[in-house]
Order: C-alpha cells, then structure tokens, then sequence
C-alpha cells in the first residue's frame, strides 16, 4: 500500500528592477519538515513574468506526480489568472490575447500533473516564507546585476509595444 505523502507548501516571488529590468525569482519549499530555496535571475524582464516562473520551477522541482501543492504567492496577476479561470479562457482562445504566453503555456503543462490551490498573501506584510522569496530574487536578480553577475537572457521577455516605440525614437 502507498503511504500518503504530505502537503507541499510551495512559496514563490518574483521581482524585477525597473520593471522591466534586471530581475529574479525566489522559491520555499516546504514539505514534511524540510525545506529546499530556489531562486535565479535573467537581465531583463519583468515583475509578473518573475512571479510565474516561480510557482512554475517550483512546480517543476516536485519530484512525484500527482502532489498536493500549495502556492502561497503575493502576485495578484498569477493568482486571480489561476482562480478566477482566467488562463483557461487565454489557452482556449490560443492565447492570443494573453501576456507571458510562452510561460503559461509551461505552467499549464506542470500544473495539470498536480493537485494544486492557490492562496493570495500580502507582499511586504512580514510573512516569515514571503520575505524570505522576496529577499532570494532581489538578490538573484538587481543585486547578482549589481554585484557584476553576468545574468542570462529571458527569452520569452518581449518589450510591449510602447516599450519598442520608445527604443526606436
């Protein structure tokens, strides 16, 4: 018989310098009284893509298929796109509309492997896990920048039209 594995609590944060900007995620993991951080950082991004891929490399981090995972995140846009259906109107209309496209996309194919509920929290409210998030991408991203790290490239980043424009002026 399969023992029951335990909850998984999956804190996440994003955050970007600028916006867009240099910019990184943070990850706490917590299952069964242990606990794994995960963060990284590219060199231009944004705040709301940061704040996805870090519900989706956490995501992508457990291990077995089928856990029940709680994301505990303070990104409004993540959260509401998830409970409100939103991301499944985006993904019917083949994302047309959508921002981050090619990171729902990834989230919808890991998400769907699990058991997952999300629970909106206030960012910069003191919450032990949420402040320590925040702490991993600041420091994974402006302060790696800062610090003279050589950050990657987001690839799926794609300057919004207003940003072009004012590029080519």
């Amino acid at each position: 018989m399969d023992s029951v594995r335990p909850p998984i609590y999956l804190y996440t944060d994003g955050a970007s310098s600028g916006n867009p900007g240099p910019g990184g995620y943070g990850i706490v993991l917590k299952c069964g009284g242990k606990v794994k951080e995960i963060s990284g950082g590219f060199a231009m991004t944004t705040n709301n893509r940061m704040e996805l891929l870090a519900v989706i490399i956490g995501l992508e981090t457990v291990k077995w298929k089928n856990a029940d995972i709680r994301v505990i995140s303070d990104s409004a846009y993540v959260v509401r796109a998830v409970k409100e259906g939103w991301v499944f109107n985006w993904e019917k209309k083949g994302f047309a509309k959508a921002k981050n496209p090619d990171l729902w996309i990834r989230f919808l194919k890991i998400y769907r492997q699990h058991r997952v509920s999300f629970q909106w929290i206030k960012g910069h409210a003191g919450h032990p896990e949420n402040e320590r998030c925040d702490a991993l991408a600041v420091a994974a991203g402006a302060g790696a920048m800062a610090a003279g790290v050589m950050l990657p490239e987001d690839t799926g980043y794609v300057p919004d039209n207003a940003a072009r424009k004012n590029e080519l002026l």
